[in-house]
């Protein structure tokens, strides 16, 4: 690719002052692909300019991952050593900083006996769950970005030349996170302040339920009092915006997790745990999913729901306008980071305690008792398309038009 160094460059700039909004004193831990060392240095220095204390480094490979979930003894698999749990609990103590750079094969687990990717998938709550808490109630800077691999690179562009699929790949993700800019970081203070204003229009409404209606989908989700509709901007403890996710269409909200009904399908495959699942259909009565059906990977889907009692309800309702750039693209990404951004979502499991009014001064009784699902889950899954059509649910019973033919109806 043509000025691939200088387009790099700027995607780390973009990464530490818009992502994470790097302080002086930040201690950042960096979760990246051991074949992405270019970013991650990029991303180091960058980091230490800005004024890091510390820069911790965690190196992923799926090489390596996918031989231990092969071979490993289930129990030694799904066991977090005390040490990693110390440590762990010490940065979420120091309120660490969080890059995380997606790059994984979408099917790194494919043909992997879904029990071992279950207990994977276990050793992952258990050793993230202190984070992914204070990340969810804002408590820490932290972003989600993706970098281009080429086991990745080929799912996504299997018509292209082995050559030029990675080059692909990277075009595709500096398009959506606004690299190719002159100003990237200011294209994303206008981008947000539409989304803001978006979000805005719906917490002066304070629906009492959504009703989502589209081929396979006919679903009624309720909303708890004084819920608030965000986007991917959002403001640390200690008064730091930072953007949660780079790239973001979203605005998006917490439901009442008592309060769902009816039946929805997805319209975009799901990367999870290493597998692809596809044809997702379930099936809600009174919060909770009563049935579970999906083309491929009906078995770890099920698993998925089957981790806590939180997994059996919502956590998240987002709005994605069909027309959005990553949508009309027309690539499937089959990453939850990009494909979510081109279609209405719904997540599965924990709920973020900032998508309600006061929520992060709330206990985790206080959150249950208003309807936000507490969960070790959070997996977004895509039912958006532009056949969708959204109502907004009043306190009186009438219904307002929020989205038609999967775009805003105003």
């Amino acid at each position: 690719m043509k000025d691939f160094a200088n387009y790099l460059a700027k995607y780390a700039t973009l990464i530490t002052k818009t992502g994470v909004n790097v302080q002086p004193g930040d201690v950042i831990q960096l979760d990246i692909s051991v074949n992405q060392a270019p970013l991650a240095r990029l991303i180091t220095k960058k980091a230490y300019k800005l004024g890091a204390k510390q820069v911790i480094l965690r190196w992923l490979d799926d090489e390596i991952l996918r031989a231990q979930v092969e071979h490993m003894a289930l129990d030694d698999l799904k066991t977090v050593p005390d040490y990693k749990l110390t440590e762990m609990a010490e940065l979420v103590d120091q309120r660490m900083t969080r890059i995380s750079v997606v790059s994984q094969d979408p099917g790194v687990f494919a043909g992997v006996d879904p029990e071992r990717i279950d207990a994977y998938q276990q050793y992952d709550r258990k050793l993230f769950f202190g984070l992914r808490q204070v990340a969810a109630a804002n408590k820490i800077s932290w972003t989600v970005v993706a970098a281009a691999e080429a086991p990745w690179a080929e799912k996504v562009f299997p018509h292209l030349a082995k050559a030029q699929q990675v080059d692909a790949l990277w075009d595709a993700i500096f398009k959506a996170t606004k690299v190719y800019e002159a100003d990237p970081i200011k294209a994303w203070e206008v981008h947000e302040k539409t989304l803001q204003e978006k979000a805005a229009r719906l917490n002066k409404e304070q629906f009492k339920a959504l009703h989502y209606t589209a081929p396979g989908t006919d679903l009624t989700i309720g909303l708890p009092e004084n819920h608030v509709w965000d986007s991917a901007r959002s403001i640390n403890e200690k008064g730091f915006e930072f953007m949660a996710n780079m790239p973001t269409e979203e605005v998006f909200t917490a439901p009442d997790c008592r309060v769902a009904d009816g039946v929805v399908s997805s319209t975009k495959p799901l990367a999870y745990g290493g597998q692809v699942i596809t044809g997702i259909k379930l099936t809600f009565k009174a919060g909770a999913i009563t049935e579970v059906k999906a083309k491929t990977g009906e078995e770890v889907l099920k698993k998925l729901i089957a981790m806590d009692e939180g997994s059996r309800h919502l956590g998240e309702v987002a709005l994605v306008p069909d027309p959005s750039p990553i949508s009309q693209s027309g690539i499937t990404f089959f990453s939850t980071l990009y494909d979510e951004n081109a279609s209405n979502h719904l997540a599965i499991g924990n709920a973020y305690a900032f998508n309600l009014a006061g929520g992060v001064e709330m206990t985790e009784e206080e959150l249950i008792a208003r309807g936000l699902n507490r969960s070790k889950n959070h997996v977004d899954f895509m039912i958006g398309s532009d056949q969708m059509a959204i109502d907004g649910i009043r306190a009186d019973g009438s219904h307002v038009p929020i989205f038609r033919n999967g775009d805003w109806a105003s």
